[in-house]
């Protein structure tokens, strides 16, 4: 089946630098790939099982909406020109 997919530039050179080493098609290396991460999620195991380093406090802080995307990257990215969401 052909579809459009958004595939991070670097992962995606990765695949076709693959496919060229291992004389496949990059759907074929894509099909792969997808069909070795989701058996290991129906077999239980998280797709990125390393664990993410963690730096104390409470939770989200005040005026952060994890729901408002807009707010959010105001608030990560503050040269932007746009007006600080909530703070």
């Amino acid at each position: 089946m052909r579809t459009t997919v958004n595939i991070h530039d670097a992962l995606l050179q990765e695949a076709k630098e693959l496919a060229v080493r291992t004389g496949r098609p990059l759907g074929q290396v894509v099909d792969d790939a997808l069909t070795l991460l989701l058996s290991r999620v129906h077999e239980g195991v998280p797709p990125n099982p390393a664990p993410l380093p963690t730096y104390g406090g409470s939770g989200l802080q005040p005026g952060v909406d994890l729901e408002d995307k807009e707010a959010l990257s105001a608030l990560l990215d503050p040269d932007e020109d746009r007006p600080r969401a909530g703070l």
